[in-house]
């Protein structure tokens, strides 16, 4: 396996996978645009071997396909798959013997070997403002650092095993912070490093951090994977990586030795400042809200290092294919983390967070003729309270009964939720809660609902196969067209307030009410532009969910509380923009046209078919 990020991108190249842009490119949208577009069209790893104000080369799109993704991994990703395994089902283990043998040997080598004295003999130190300072959107609020490995031990129980790796995002320039002395850190909630933070808080200490960026692609991916409890990530980059971690401290800080580079700092006890905007995997900008500033110790970098990045922006995109590539090697986890599910489905085109599709199982009453959802809901809570799920907003639900069902057939799992759902039972909301950080349709910062939508039974409805009359002609609502079975769009006028939203959407339900039952439909999206909405699959999702918050934006025809729980005939969700959500994400027109020279005649992407 790779010792270092050159001899991965060296094997790339050599097979294919990559392709050098031999042209200047400027760091400032340049670079992410051309990412971008590559990486919609399916195309290889990028080498930027001059960018423009730094003497280092850029590497992106290394994980955009999931096919190059198992060739960087190929001599390590099966020992690794079995060594998760193992530690999620280690009865595995004594079942089969012979089978397991060699993987004790894989885990004993990924220990972390003895640390080295001092810096590397190759490491060089530098400053913030000699690293490549790659903005990706126009509104960003500075360059930010998009593939860290954020690093940083336990006050109560220092050391290599007691640590955390993740990957969180760093501005490195812009705002208030003061060049080549400050950077930000943003990190979510329901992260390792704020754990760290806490107690150093408690103690009065600042915490030490240190931000690793590149080195194998091993250590990249072990900062964002979902690991098992007592799964350290750096014993997971050993096994990944096939070579122990290599690491010294340096005044107090570890130092990776396999990093191209290092930045080493300190958090301070409640010091902050204004982080953001930045384009975000939802597909809009996170906004500008305070978090934690480092204060720079030293900056170092290895003499001829090629510094890794990514964009993100409305899925899919290359995080898209990390998501995949982590389902693939941790598998089945879920099933040991929560018994009686099957499977759980963060839907990518939603955001992740905003939208979980989830398979149970019904076994609290087989002796009842009558089925309903009763073990789902219990799993519903345990979905909700477990790690990163918990951040979601809305999760669809349901078990298997005489047919198999799979969660990423997003028309097939949802025609089957809504043809069983029981309006008047079946909706649970979780109100006053958490949501991600990065999502704006909540009521702040971490602050919105949650709604459960469960189903299992019989079947109670045909949906409808195309827009009911009922909707085709209501004052006020234009522009009715079928999503898919049994949900339509409509379009209304722009949202003003929740006030004036209570009396439109209460004005729609009644006149839809009017006109009789309208069964066959169970979901009605309002929304700015349904032409759009409906076009596909995608938008739908990315639209409905990302800009609806269940305890505002929820409405339904024949709604009423019975006994404090929520009901109606049919439900409307107002996906229309609010103003208080973030901008979208739009591309730079000026910015998409000076690029068009490296896929021009001539130009180092050249030979690459765009969509």
């Amino acid at each position: 396996m790779y010792r270092n990020l050159k001899e991965c991108i060296t094997d790339l190249e050599k097979h294919g996978h990559l392709v050098r842009i031999k042209e200047e490119v400027d760091p400032y949208l340049e670079m992410a645009a051309i990412h971008l577009k590559v990486y919609e069209a399916g195309g290889p790893a990028l080498l930027f071997e001059r960018v423009k104000g730094s003497k280092y080369q850029a590497v992106s799109n290394l994980f955009g396909d999931m096919g190059r993704s198992k060739f960087m991994f190929r001599s390590t990703w099966d020992r690794t798959q079995s060594i998760i395994a193992l530690r999620d089902d280690p009865m595995q283990a004594l079942k089969h013997p012979f089978q397991n043998i060699g993987n004790g040997f894989g885990a004993i080598n990924a220990l972390p070997m003895k640390k080295f004295g001092g810096i590397p003999a190759d490491f060089e130190e530098i400053q913030i403002s000699d690293l490549p300072q790659i903005q990706h959107w126009p509104m960003d609020g500075g360059a930010f650092v998009t593939l860290p490995q954020v690093y940083s031990e336990d006050p109560d129980k220092p050391g290599l095993m007691n640590s955390n790796l993740g990957m969180y995002r760093i501005q490195i320039s812009g705002n208030e912070y003061t060049p080549n002395q400050e950077i930000g850190l943003h990190y979510q909630i329901h992260r390792g490093i704020g754990v760290h933070q806490a107690k150093a808080n408690k103690k009065g200490e600042p915490l030490r951090v240190s931000i690793f960026v590149g080195g194998p692609p091993a250590h990249t991916l072990s900062a964002i994977m979902p690991l098992p409890e007592g799964l350290s990530e750096m014993l997971f980059a050993g096994l990944l990586s096939g070579r122990r971690f290599r690491y010294s401290y340096v005044d107090g800080y570890c130092i990776s030795h396999d990093a191209d580079f290092v930045i080493t700092g300190e958090i301070h006890p409640d010091d902050t400042k204004p982080e953001g905007p930045f384009g975000d995997h939802l597909g809009y900008y996170s906004l500008t809200h305070p978090f934690p500033v480092m204060k720079i110790h030293k900056v170092f970098a290895k003499k001829n290092a090629i510094w890794p990045f990514t964009v993100v922006g409305r899925p899919p995109q290359e995080d898209t294919s990390f998501g995949e590539l982590i389902h693939e090697l941790t598998g089945d986890a879920i099933k040991q983390e929560i018994p009686g599910v099957k499977e759980v489905h963060a839907v990518d085109a939603a955001g992740v967070h905003p939208l979980l599709f989830a398979i149970g199982s019904e076994r609290y009453t087989p002796y009842q003729r009558v089925k309903q959802p009763t073990e789902i809901l219990t799993l519903a809570n345990r979905i909700l309270g477990t790690g990163q799920l918990s951040l979601a907003k809305y999760l669809f639900i349901t078990a298997e009964e005489n047919r198999p069902l799979d969660t990423h057939d997003i028309v097939g799992f949802m025609t089957y939720i809504l043809e069983r759902m029981n309006l008047r039972r079946d909706i649970h909301f979780y109100t006053n809660t958490t949501i991600d950080t990065l999502d704006y349709s909540g009521t702040g910062l971490n602050s919105g609902s949650k709604a459960v939508l469960a189903a299992y039974g019989d079947k109670k409805r045909e949906l409808c196969q195309e827009v009911p009359e009922t909707l085709k002609s209501l004052r006020g609502f234009a522009n009715a067209r079928l999503v898919m079975p049994g949900i339509v769009a409509i379009q209304g006028a722009a949202f003003t307030n929740y006030q004036e939203a209570q009396r439109e959407l209460g004005a729609l339900s009644e006149a839809i009410a009017a006109q009789g039952p309208l069964d066959s439909c169970p979901l009605i999206v309002l929304c700015d532009d349904s032409t759009f909405l409906s076009e596909t699959i995608s938008n739908f999702l990315w639209v409905t969910f990302t800009r609806s918050n269940p305890s505002h934006d929820m409405y339904g025809v024949n709604s009423a509380y019975e006994h404090k729980h929520w009901a109606c005939d049919n439900m409307i969700i107002d996906a229309r923009t609010k103003p208080h959500q973030a901008p979208p994400l739009i591309p730079d027109p000026d910015v998409e046209k000076s690029i068009e020279r490296i896929f021009a005649k001539g130009g180092s992407l050249e030979n690459l078919k765009l969509k």
